[in-house]
């Protein structure tokens, strides 16, 4: 609220600015309440509602001041949930730069996340269950369809290319 003077001059003006922070303010708190959010989701939220680029601004520092919004614990708390999924890093690291984490973090925290988690692990796991169901059909068509299964998943095509090889070979 410390900046509120700064974005009106008369007292109609300041208490209509008061009043539009405030309601920015209940709206972000009403989006956090469900996820963590990214500033620059909470950012896009407000201006689609149509809150001028002051109030945004206002509402956007007020929240990361006093630890609302926080792009480091979002990005973490982000691959966790997602990586579960499961996704491949290369999809992780893209969905957090739409969600406009800054990529310093989003290289710390994708670096934090292959230490204890190994792709090739989870591709074999996933594709040897996938070719048993996929049996049935051209054993080329069954590897063009897990691989773009992976590859949609952001898995790495090198990863996948290896492990659809291992697991074909024998045929």
């Amino acid at each position: 609220m410390e900046n509120k003077a700064n974005l009106a001059k008369t007292t109609s003006q300041r208490a209509v600015v008061c009043l539009a922070i405030d309601k920015a303010r209940t709206y972000a708190f009403s989006l956090l309440k469900f996820r963590l959010r990214s500033r620059k989701e909470i950012y896009e939220r407000l201006k689609r509602r149509k809150f001028r680029a002051g109030i945004i601004k206002e509402t956007l520092d007020f929240l990361e001041s006093k630890g609302f919004i926080d792009d480091d614990s979002f990005a973490k708390a982000w691959i966790t949930s997602r990586i579960k999924r499961p996704l491949g890093l290369r999809r992780l690291k893209q969905e957090l730069e739409i969600k406009g984490i800054n990529k310093a973090i989003i290289d710390t925290k994708i670096g934090e996340i292959k230490n204890n988690y190994n792709e090739a692990d989870v591709v074999r796991e996933i594709a040897e269950a996938k070719f048993n169901k996929l049996k049935a059909i051209k054993p080329l068509n069954a590897k063009k369809r897990i691989y773009d299964y992976f590859i949609r998943r952001g898995f790495s095509p090198e990863v996948v290319i290896n492990i659809i090889n291992q697991l074909t070979k024998n045929e």
